[in-house]
């Protein structure tokens, strides 16, 4: 079953809060596309995450029955990686002066086209595949139905996002300037880079 759960949730606020793709192109929808455009982004973007999930899960639960081992191994490897992208942000956050909202040729409005801009978004982004393969796992114990805990806690990472997507959303439209300050941007990723770091220490040591 899940364990740690405050901690995944925890982790995976601060995933979905560091700036990157997926979070411009939230910023992005919501002040070119439409509110039906946002809805249909957060569902594909949800939808990512259940796709990601699933595979982990799939892989997660090959590996424990092949070795009893796995599980410390992919605990080890999830709070290392926690650890990375924490101090890769904070490199971030010191080294860029600005964070930009890319521009994308093409883009798709309406829910159908949010939705598939989210989802190809999400399945396209590699911090999302390495935390499903090496940071997921390792939040459920090797003891009971590990598919169905590991789907189940994808469905909760796919929540969490969408709640934080959505508080952004809505402050982007009630605030626009503010949350496209650089000095906003990167108070949040230095922040978010210092807990994760913690985070990854911890889980790392089992704690």
């Amino acid at each position: 079953m899940p364990t740690h759960v405050p901690v995944f949730i925890a982790t995976t606020l601060l995933l979905a809060m560091l700036p990157g793709a997926s979070q411009a192109m939230m910023i992005r929808q919501v002040l070119e596309g439409g509110q039906r455009t946002v809805r249909g982004t957060l569902a594909g973007n949800a939808t990512g995450f259940l796709l990601w999930s699933t595979a982990a899960a799939a892989g997660l639960s090959a590996a424990l029955l092949a070795s009893p081992h796995a599980y410390a191994i992919l605990h080890i490897a999830g709070g290392i990686v926690l650890m990375v992208l924490g101090v890769n942000t904070l490199r971030t956050a010191f080294t860029t002066a600005s964070t930009g909202l890319p521009r994308e040729s093409g883009r798709r409005t309406g829910f159908a086209g949010g939705y598939l801009t989210g989802l190809s978004t999400n399945l396209g982004n590699p911090k999302a595949g390495v935390f499903a393969v090496s940071v997921l796992p390792q939040f459920v114990t090797a003891k009971g139905p590990v598919f169905l805990s590991t789907v189940a806690l994808g469905a909760l990472w796919a929540l969490v996002s969408a709640s934080w997507y959505l508080l952004l959303t809505w402050a982007v439209g009630r605030g626009r300037a503010l949350v496209s300050r650089p000095a906003v941007l990167r108070g949040l990723s230095v922040t978010t880079g210092v807990v994760l770091v913690g985070l990854g220490a911890a889980v790392a040591a089992g704690i």
